[in-house]
């Protein structure tokens, strides 16, 4: 497959998945709905490890009997959403740091149900051939850079950590934090690398970006952004009475970083349509044995 058609492919539908609400909240697929079977997935916009798993447990359930229901929308929606009971479940939420906030507010009004995936990282990156390698050597080399750090949606948790942090902790405030979205920042990226331009982008790992473009991350000497982080499934409070058989495969998710890549390359990567069951059913196919865990 050509590959910039890839690339472009996966761009294009992140871009239609950040644009995408499909479906108001509270439902009546969502959680405390009257169909035992209906469940609502919520899905943040532009965090692609989230979109991956939610497609993959889409196609999981619905093999089980289920009718699932996939819900874009950004990050404060659905943790007030959660809350409600208007959605059953989120896949992405990040702790201790990046989702620390909207855990706080809402933590006593949702259920978590474990990490899935402890080896989540915040970053900023650079293209591969940069002339820097460290967060501390960006400020001198902001013109190369044309003085931006391309970044995402506004309520993110990193842009967040990298306004609030990162810029002053570095001295970075000559340098504009660009609020975007994932799909515009994964645009910028591919226009600059296809022009041999330096970019510095907010970004985080796993992420399909890695695999798609020669990119790096700057190291953090100080340690702004974070150590690891675990990405944690989030329901509703009412999940484990609504749902218990889901519930409890949920709280024993988990998903090696490996598996995870294969999954997001898969999808974002080496693909170029715009529907995702096909290719979610041929990497079920390649990973059967693994799947089946899931559910056994």
């Amino acid at each position: 497959m050509n590959k910039t058609k890839s690339i472009l492919g996966g761009i294009a539908l992140s871009a239609a998945a950040a644009l995408t609400l499909s479906g108001c909240a509270g439902g009546t697929g969502g959680a405390g709905g009257s169909d035992a079977k209906s469940i609502e997935i919520a899905v943040f916009n532009g965090w692609d490890e989230g979109i991956a798993a939610s497609y993959l447990w889409q196609s999981i359930l619905e093999d089980k009997g289920y009718d699932v229901k996939l819900t874009f929308a950004d990050v404060a929606p659905v943790y007030q959403g959660l809350a409600r009971g208007d959605f059953d479940l989120v896949l992405d939420t990040w702790l201790p740091t990046t989702h620390a906030d909207y855990m706080e507010r809402y933590g006593d009004k949702v259920d978590d149900l474990g990490a899935w995936n402890d080896d989540a990282r915040l970053t900023v990156a650079v293209n591969a051939d940069a002339p820097i390698d460290s967060l501390d050597q960006l400020a001198a080399a902001s013109d190369q850079f044309g003085g931006r750090i391309v970044g995402i949606e506004p309520g993110s948790g990193l842009m967040r950590i990298t306004g609030d942090d990162v810029v002053p902790g570095y001295g970075l405030e000559g340098m504009e934090l660009v609020e975007s979205s994932t799909p515009a920042m994964l645009a910028e990226l591919k226009k600059a690398t296809d022009a041999g331009q330096n970019i510095a982008v907010t970004l985080w790992r796993p992420h399909w970006a890695y695999n798609a473009f020669p990119v790096k991350d700057l190291a953090d000497p100080k340690g702004l952004l974070g150590d690891a982080e675990s990405i944690h499934s989030v329901a509703a409070t009412s999940f484990a009475k609504d749902h218990p058989e889901v519930h409890g495969w949920i709280s024993n998710f988990t998903m090696p970083t490996d598996t995870l890549a294969s999954l997001e390359n898969a999808m974002f990567n080496e693909y170029s349509g715009d529907d995702y069951a096909p290719v979610i059913k041929k990497w079920i196919t390649e990973n059967q044995e693994w799947v089946d865990s899931l559910t056994s």
